[in-house]
Protein backbone atom coordinates (compact mmCIF):
# COMPACT_ATOMS: atom_id res chain seq x y z
CA UNK A 1 0.00 0.00 0.00
CA UNK A 2 2.68 2.50 1.03
CA UNK A 3 4.99 1.82 -1.91
CA UNK A 4 2.01 2.47 -4.13
CA UNK A 5 1.19 5.73 -2.38
CA UNK A 6 4.78 6.93 -2.69
CA UNK A 7 4.69 6.18 -6.42
CA UNK A 8 1.42 7.83 -7.12
CA UNK A 9 2.22 10.79 -4.90
CA UNK A 10 0.01 13.12 -2.95
CA UNK A 11 -2.48 13.59 -5.78
CA UNK A 12 -3.61 10.04 -5.12
CA UNK A 13 -3.59 10.66 -1.40
CA UNK A 14 -5.79 13.67 -2.00
CA UNK A 15 -8.17 11.53 -4.04
CA UNK A 16 -7.98 8.83 -1.39
CA UNK A 17 -8.92 11.31 1.32
CA UNK A 18 -11.94 12.34 -0.72
CA UNK A 19 -13.52 9.00 0.18
CA UNK A 20 -13.76 10.34 3.69
CA UNK A 21 -16.88 11.88 5.05
CA UNK A 22 -15.78 15.51 5.32
CA UNK A 23 -18.16 16.66 2.63
CA UNK A 24 -20.40 19.41 3.97
CA UNK A 25 -18.67 19.54 7.35
CA UNK A 26 -18.26 23.09 8.59
CA UNK A 27 -15.83 24.87 10.87
CA UNK A 28 -17.42 27.61 12.97
CA UNK A 29 -15.78 30.43 14.88
CA UNK A 30 -17.73 31.75 17.86
CA UNK A 31 -16.87 34.34 20.48
CA UNK A 32 -18.97 33.73 23.59
CA UNK A 33 -19.55 37.04 25.37
CA UNK A 34 -20.42 35.73 28.84
CA UNK A 35 -20.74 32.63 31.01
CA UNK A 36 -24.23 31.97 29.69
CA UNK A 37 -22.94 31.75 26.12
CA UNK A 38 -20.04 29.56 27.24
CA UNK A 39 -22.67 27.26 28.72
CA UNK A 40 -24.52 27.18 25.36
CA UNK A 41 -21.35 25.98 23.63
CA UNK A 42 -20.76 23.38 26.36
CA UNK A 43 -24.27 21.97 26.03
CA UNK A 44 -23.90 21.93 22.25
CA UNK A 45 -20.72 19.86 22.62
CA UNK A 46 -22.38 17.44 25.05
CA UNK A 47 -25.34 16.89 22.71
CA UNK A 48 -23.40 16.17 19.53
CA UNK A 49 -19.95 15.36 18.25
CA UNK A 50 -17.96 18.58 18.13
CA UNK A 51 -14.26 18.67 17.23
CA UNK A 52 -12.62 21.64 18.94
CA UNK A 53 -9.76 23.13 16.95
CA UNK A 54 -9.05 26.15 19.13
CA UNK A 55 -8.94 25.73 22.13
CA UNK A 56 -8.58 21.96 21.93
CA UNK A 57 -11.23 21.16 24.51
CA UNK A 58 -14.65 22.54 25.42
CA UNK A 59 -13.57 22.74 29.07
CA UNK A 60 -11.14 25.53 28.13
CA UNK A 61 -13.76 27.80 26.57
CA UNK A 62 -14.05 31.16 28.35
CA UNK A 63 -15.95 34.40 27.69
CA UNK A 64 -14.47 36.66 24.96
CA UNK A 65 -12.32 33.78 23.67
CA UNK A 66 -12.18 32.94 19.98
CA UNK A 67 -13.44 29.36 19.65
CA UNK A 68 -13.09 27.29 16.45
CA UNK A 69 -14.87 23.96 16.12
CA UNK A 70 -15.88 21.46 13.44
CA UNK A 71 -19.30 19.82 13.15
CA UNK A 72 -20.67 16.97 11.06
CA UNK A 73 -22.47 17.90 7.83
CA UNK A 74 -25.89 16.74 9.03
CA UNK A 75 -25.63 18.85 12.17
CA UNK A 76 -24.34 22.10 10.68
CA UNK A 77 -27.75 23.74 10.09
CA UNK A 78 -28.89 22.74 13.56
CA UNK A 79 -25.75 24.33 15.05
CA UNK A 80 -26.20 27.48 13.01
CA UNK A 81 -29.85 27.82 14.09
CA UNK A 82 -28.92 27.32 17.73
CA UNK A 83 -26.17 29.95 17.59
CA UNK A 84 -28.50 32.43 15.87
CA UNK A 85 -31.33 31.80 18.35
CA UNK A 86 -29.12 32.20 21.38
CA UNK A 87 -27.44 35.32 19.99
CA UNK A 88 -23.92 33.88 20.06
CA UNK A 89 -21.65 35.80 17.69
CA UNK A 90 -20.37 33.39 15.03
CA UNK A 91 -19.04 33.01 11.52
CA UNK A 92 -18.40 30.05 9.27
CA UNK A 93 -14.62 29.75 8.86
CA UNK A 94 -14.70 26.78 6.50
CA UNK A 95 -17.91 26.15 4.63
CA UNK A 96 -17.02 22.72 3.26
CA UNK A 97 -14.17 20.88 4.91
CA UNK A 98 -13.77 18.43 2.04
CA UNK A 99 -13.13 21.30 -0.38
CA UNK A 100 -10.54 22.76 2.01
CA UNK A 101 -8.97 19.33 2.35
CA UNK A 102 -8.65 18.91 -1.42
CA UNK A 103 -7.33 22.47 -1.75
CA UNK A 104 -4.42 21.69 0.58
CA UNK A 105 -2.65 19.96 -2.27
CA UNK A 106 -2.23 23.11 -4.36
CA UNK A 107 1.55 22.95 -4.67
CA UNK A 108 3.02 22.98 -8.15
CA UNK A 109 5.50 20.31 -7.07
CA UNK A 110 3.50 17.23 -8.02
CA UNK A 111 6.40 14.82 -8.00
CA UNK A 112 6.20 11.40 -6.44
CA UNK A 113 9.44 11.82 -4.47
CA UNK A 114 10.17 13.96 -1.44
CA UNK A 115 9.56 17.69 -1.80
CA UNK A 116 10.10 20.48 0.71
CA UNK A 117 7.16 22.39 -0.70
CA UNK A 118 4.51 19.74 -0.32
CA UNK A 119 3.23 17.53 2.45
CA UNK A 120 5.09 14.23 2.53
CA UNK A 121 3.67 11.00 3.92
CA UNK A 122 5.62 9.12 6.58
CA UNK A 123 7.18 6.64 4.16
CA UNK A 124 8.63 9.53 2.16
CA UNK A 125 9.87 11.35 5.28
CA UNK A 126 11.53 8.20 6.63
CA UNK A 127 13.37 7.65 3.33
CA UNK A 128 14.35 11.33 3.31
CA UNK A 129 15.96 11.05 6.79
CA UNK A 130 18.22 8.28 5.45
CA UNK A 131 19.05 10.20 2.27
CA UNK A 132 19.85 13.53 3.89
CA UNK A 133 22.22 11.81 6.32
CA UNK A 134 23.87 9.77 3.54
CA UNK A 135 24.34 12.86 1.35
CA UNK A 136 25.77 15.05 4.14
CA UNK A 137 27.85 12.68 6.30
CA UNK A 138 30.03 15.45 7.75
CA UNK A 139 26.99 17.43 8.88
CA UNK A 140 24.08 15.03 9.52
CA UNK A 141 23.72 11.66 11.22
CA UNK A 142 20.60 9.62 11.86
CA UNK A 143 19.73 7.48 14.86
CA UNK A 144 16.66 5.73 16.25
CA UNK A 145 15.55 6.91 19.69
CA UNK A 146 12.69 4.46 20.13
CA UNK A 147 9.73 2.79 18.50
CA UNK A 148 6.14 3.96 18.30
CA UNK A 149 3.18 2.04 19.67
CA UNK A 150 2.68 0.44 16.25
CA UNK A 151 6.38 -0.41 15.97
CA UNK A 152 7.68 2.32 13.67
CA UNK A 153 11.25 3.52 14.29
CA UNK A 154 11.52 7.09 15.58
CA UNK A 155 14.29 8.71 13.54
CA UNK A 156 16.31 11.55 15.01
CA UNK A 157 18.69 13.66 12.95
CA UNK A 158 21.75 15.19 14.57
CA UNK A 159 23.18 18.17 12.74
CA UNK A 160 26.44 20.02 13.28
CA UNK A 161 30.16 19.89 12.57
CA UNK A 162 31.85 17.46 14.91
CA UNK A 163 33.77 19.13 17.71
CA UNK A 164 34.54 18.70 21.41
CA UNK A 165 32.08 19.60 24.20
CA UNK A 166 29.38 20.96 21.96
CA UNK A 167 26.09 22.12 23.43
CA UNK A 168 22.87 21.31 21.63
CA UNK A 169 19.38 22.49 20.76
CA UNK A 170 16.57 19.94 20.53
CA UNK A 171 13.68 20.52 18.15
CA UNK A 172 10.67 18.31 17.46
CA UNK A 173 7.70 18.42 15.11
CA UNK A 174 4.52 16.44 14.58
CA UNK A 175 3.21 16.02 18.14
CA UNK A 176 -0.39 16.33 16.98
CA UNK A 177 -1.06 14.21 13.93
CA UNK A 178 -3.23 16.63 11.97
CA UNK A 179 -0.81 19.58 12.24
CA UNK A 180 0.88 18.79 8.92
CA UNK A 181 2.73 22.11 8.58
CA UNK A 182 4.77 21.15 11.66
CA UNK A 183 6.76 18.20 10.18
CA UNK A 184 7.12 20.26 7.00
CA UNK A 185 9.05 22.83 9.03
CA UNK A 186 11.44 20.30 10.60
CA UNK A 187 12.27 19.03 7.11
CA UNK A 188 12.76 22.58 5.84
CA UNK A 189 15.05 23.43 8.74
CA UNK A 190 17.32 20.48 7.97
CA UNK A 191 17.40 21.42 4.27
CA UNK A 192 18.34 25.01 5.08
CA UNK A 193 21.07 23.88 7.45
CA UNK A 194 22.78 21.65 4.89
CA UNK A 195 22.23 23.99 1.93
CA UNK A 196 23.37 27.21 3.59
CA UNK A 197 26.26 25.82 5.67
CA UNK A 198 29.40 27.61 4.47
CA UNK A 199 27.31 30.29 2.74
CA UNK A 200 25.17 31.87 5.45
CA UNK A 201 27.39 33.17 8.26
CA UNK A 202 24.80 32.71 11.03
CA UNK A 203 23.92 29.13 10.07
CA UNK A 204 27.60 28.27 9.60
CA UNK A 205 28.47 29.58 13.07
CA UNK A 206 25.51 27.79 14.62
CA UNK A 207 26.46 24.42 13.10
CA UNK A 208 30.14 24.88 13.92
CA UNK A 209 29.46 25.67 17.54
CA UNK A 210 26.20 23.85 18.35
CA UNK A 211 24.54 20.56 17.53
CA UNK A 212 20.88 20.40 16.55
CA UNK A 213 18.79 17.34 17.31
CA UNK A 214 15.76 17.29 15.01
CA UNK A 215 12.89 14.84 15.45
CA UNK A 216 10.87 15.32 12.24
CA UNK A 217 7.72 13.55 13.50
CA UNK A 218 7.08 12.49 17.09
CA UNK A 219 3.57 11.05 16.67
CA UNK A 220 4.32 8.91 13.62
CA UNK A 221 1.41 6.46 14.05
CA UNK A 222 -1.06 9.32 14.29
CA UNK A 223 0.51 11.04 11.29
CA UNK A 224 0.21 7.89 9.19
CA UNK A 225 -3.43 7.61 10.27
CA UNK A 226 -4.15 11.15 9.03
CA UNK A 227 -2.94 10.06 5.58
CA UNK A 228 -4.82 6.77 5.46
CA UNK A 229 -7.97 7.05 7.57
CA UNK A 230 -8.83 10.35 9.21
CA UNK A 231 -7.18 13.65 8.25
CA UNK A 232 -8.47 15.19 11.50
CA UNK A 233 -6.86 12.68 13.88
CA UNK A 234 -4.86 14.32 16.68
CA UNK A 235 -3.68 11.78 19.28
CA UNK A 236 -1.39 8.75 19.30
CA UNK A 237 -2.79 5.36 18.24
CA UNK A 238 -2.30 3.38 21.45
CA UNK A 239 -5.08 1.26 22.92
CA UNK A 240 -6.57 2.36 26.23
CA UNK A 241 -7.42 -0.24 28.86
CA UNK A 242 -11.15 -0.47 29.52
CA UNK A 243 -12.07 1.84 26.65
CA UNK A 244 -12.77 1.43 22.96
CA UNK A 245 -11.38 4.95 22.36
CA UNK A 246 -7.91 5.08 20.90
CA UNK A 247 -4.96 7.30 21.67
CA UNK A 248 -3.50 9.80 24.11
CA UNK A 249 -2.68 13.45 23.55
CA UNK A 250 1.14 13.29 23.58
CA UNK A 251 1.33 16.94 24.61
CA UNK A 252 -0.60 16.22 27.80
CA UNK A 253 1.48 13.15 28.62
CA UNK A 254 4.58 14.69 30.24
CA UNK A 255 5.24 14.93 33.94
CA UNK A 256 4.64 18.67 34.23
CA UNK A 257 1.56 19.26 36.37
CA UNK A 258 0.35 16.08 34.67
CA UNK A 259 -3.42 15.79 34.18
CA UNK A 260 -4.31 18.75 36.34
CA UNK A 261 -5.55 21.68 34.23
CA UNK A 262 -6.56 21.68 30.57
CA UNK A 263 -6.13 17.92 30.24
CA UNK A 264 -8.71 15.17 30.43
CA UNK A 265 -8.80 11.88 32.31
CA UNK A 266 -11.26 10.46 29.76
CA UNK A 267 -9.71 8.28 27.02
CA UNK A 268 -12.29 9.46 24.46
CA UNK A 269 -11.32 13.12 24.83
CA UNK A 270 -8.88 14.82 22.45
CA UNK A 271 -6.83 16.08 25.41
CA UNK A 272 -6.65 12.72 27.22
CA UNK A 273 -3.54 12.78 29.40
CA UNK A 274 -2.85 9.04 29.26
CA UNK A 275 -2.85 6.46 32.05
CA UNK A 276 0.33 7.94 33.58
CA UNK A 277 3.06 10.45 32.65
CA UNK A 278 5.07 9.07 29.70
CA UNK A 279 2.58 6.22 29.24
CA UNK A 280 3.08 6.69 25.48
CA UNK A 281 6.12 5.04 23.91
CA UNK A 282 6.70 8.17 21.83
CA UNK A 283 6.76 10.62 24.74
CA UNK A 284 8.89 8.26 26.83
CA UNK A 285 11.45 7.95 24.02
CA UNK A 286 11.67 11.73 23.76
CA UNK A 287 11.89 12.22 27.53
CA UNK A 288 14.52 9.47 27.89
CA UNK A 289 16.66 11.02 25.17
CA UNK A 290 16.53 14.48 26.72
CA UNK A 291 17.25 13.12 30.20
CA UNK A 292 20.31 11.31 28.82
CA UNK A 293 21.53 14.52 27.15
CA UNK A 294 20.59 17.05 29.83
CA UNK A 295 24.18 18.21 30.26
CA UNK A 296 24.36 19.28 26.60
CA UNK A 297 20.79 20.25 25.59
CA UNK A 298 20.45 23.97 26.31
CA UNK A 299 17.27 24.78 24.40
CA UNK A 300 14.09 22.94 23.52
CA UNK A 301 11.86 23.96 20.61
CA UNK A 302 8.61 22.22 19.79
CA UNK A 303 6.60 23.05 16.68
CA UNK A 304 2.80 22.91 16.49
CA UNK A 305 -0.02 24.61 14.59
CA UNK A 306 -2.11 26.70 14.29
CA UNK A 307 -2.64 30.27 15.64
CA UNK A 308 0.68 32.11 15.14
CA UNK A 309 2.00 32.05 18.67
CA UNK A 310 5.41 31.83 20.28
CA UNK A 311 4.92 30.41 23.75
CA UNK A 312 7.15 29.67 26.69
CA UNK A 313 6.51 28.20 30.18
CA UNK A 314 4.33 27.84 31.96
CA UNK A 315 1.17 26.29 30.62
CA UNK A 316 0.28 24.09 33.61
CA UNK A 317 0.32 27.01 36.04
CA UNK A 318 -0.13 30.77 35.91
CA UNK A 319 3.11 31.07 37.86
CA UNK A 320 5.81 32.78 35.80
CA UNK A 321 9.14 31.06 35.06
CA UNK A 322 12.21 32.32 36.93
CA UNK A 323 13.74 33.88 33.82
CA UNK A 324 10.41 35.29 32.59
CA UNK A 325 11.88 38.65 31.54
CA UNK A 326 14.56 36.96 29.48
CA UNK A 327 12.20 34.48 27.80
CA UNK A 328 9.71 37.24 27.06
CA UNK A 329 12.35 39.44 25.44
CA UNK A 330 13.66 36.52 23.34
CA UNK A 331 10.09 35.73 22.22
CA UNK A 332 9.46 39.41 21.42
CA UNK A 333 12.64 39.69 19.32
CA UNK A 334 12.09 36.32 17.60
CA UNK A 335 8.49 37.28 16.71
CA UNK A 336 9.79 40.54 15.26
CA UNK A 337 12.35 38.63 13.16
CA UNK A 338 9.62 36.30 11.94
CA UNK A 339 7.38 39.23 10.94
CA UNK A 340 10.20 40.95 9.04
CA UNK A 341 9.71 38.70 6.01
CA UNK A 342 5.97 38.58 5.27
CA UNK A 343 4.62 40.70 8.10
CA UNK A 344 3.05 37.64 9.76
CA UNK A 345 1.96 38.71 13.22
CA UNK A 346 2.70 36.40 16.16
CA UNK A 347 1.47 36.73 19.71
CA UNK A 348 3.98 35.68 22.39
CA UNK A 349 3.98 34.98 26.11
CA UNK A 350 3.61 32.24 28.72
CA UNK A 351 1.33 29.45 27.50
CA UNK A 352 -1.30 29.68 30.25
CA UNK A 353 -2.08 33.33 29.58
CA UNK A 354 -1.20 33.68 25.87
CA UNK A 355 -3.37 30.74 24.79
CA UNK A 356 -4.94 28.66 27.60
CA UNK A 357 -3.80 26.53 30.53
CA UNK A 358 -2.74 23.00 29.63
CA UNK A 359 -0.87 20.56 31.84
CA UNK A 360 1.56 17.86 30.73
CA UNK A 361 3.21 19.72 27.86
CA UNK A 362 6.71 18.92 26.63
CA UNK A 363 7.91 22.55 26.82
CA UNK A 364 7.04 22.90 30.51
CA UNK A 365 8.57 19.50 31.21
CA UNK A 366 11.82 20.39 29.42
CA UNK A 367 12.00 23.69 31.31
CA UNK A 368 11.47 21.92 34.63
CA UNK A 369 14.33 19.56 33.70
CA UNK A 370 16.58 22.62 33.75
CA UNK A 371 16.50 23.58 30.06
CA UNK A 372 16.28 27.36 30.44
CA UNK A 373 15.27 28.14 26.88
CA UNK A 374 12.07 26.27 26.08
CA UNK A 375 9.65 27.47 23.39
CA UNK A 376 6.54 26.29 21.56
CA UNK A 377 5.75 27.57 18.10
CA UNK A 378 2.16 27.55 16.84
CA UNK A 379 2.63 28.11 13.11
CA UNK A 380 0.25 29.60 10.52
CA UNK A 381 -2.48 30.44 10.22
CA UNK A 382 -5.05 32.06 12.52
CA UNK A 383 -7.98 29.93 11.37
CA UNK A 384 -8.79 30.69 7.73
CA UNK A 385 -7.44 27.21 6.87
CA UNK A 386 -6.56 25.94 10.36
CA UNK A 387 -5.06 22.45 10.08
CA UNK A 388 -5.68 22.52 6.30
CA UNK A 389 -2.95 25.02 5.47
CA UNK A 390 -2.42 24.81 1.69
CA UNK A 391 0.91 23.56 0.37
CA UNK A 392 1.48 26.93 -1.33
CA UNK A 393 1.99 28.33 2.19
CA UNK A 394 4.65 25.80 3.24
CA UNK A 395 7.55 27.80 1.81
CA UNK A 396 6.62 31.22 3.26
CA UNK A 397 5.66 29.66 6.60
CA UNK A 398 8.98 27.82 6.84
CA UNK A 399 11.05 30.78 5.65
CA UNK A 400 9.66 33.11 8.30
CA UNK A 401 9.79 30.50 11.08
CA UNK A 402 13.42 29.79 10.22
CA UNK A 403 14.28 33.43 10.99
CA UNK A 404 12.81 33.10 14.49
CA UNK A 405 14.53 29.75 15.12
CA UNK A 406 17.88 31.13 13.98
CA UNK A 407 17.40 34.14 16.27
CA UNK A 408 16.67 31.91 19.28
CA UNK A 409 19.55 29.53 18.46
CA UNK A 410 21.98 32.41 18.12
CA UNK A 411 20.80 33.87 21.42
CA UNK A 412 21.29 30.52 23.12
CA UNK A 413 24.79 30.24 21.63
CA UNK A 414 25.68 33.64 23.10
CA UNK A 415 24.18 32.77 26.49
CA UNK A 416 25.38 29.22 27.11
CA UNK A 417 25.07 28.06 30.69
Amino acid sequence: MWALLVLIGAAAVSAHLQDLAFDGQKVFRVIPQNDEQVEIISSLASNMQVDFWQPDSVTLVRPKMQVDFRVEADKSFEVEDLLKESGVEYRVLIDNLQAALDAQFDSKARIATHSYEKYNNWETIAAWTANIAAQNPDLVSRSVIGKTYEGRPMYLLKMGKSGPNKKAIFMDCGFHAREWISPAFCQWFVKEAVETYGKDSVMTTLLNRLDFYVLPVLNIDGYVYTWTNDRMWRKTRSKNAGSSCIGTDPNRNFNAGWCTIGASKKPCDPTYCGSAPESEKETKALADFIREHLSTVKAYLTVHSYSQLLLFPYSYTYKLPLNYEELNSIARAASKELASLYNTKYTYGPGATAIYPAAGGSDDWAYDQGIKYSFTFELRDTGRYGFMLPESQIKPTCEETLLAVKYIANYVLEHLY
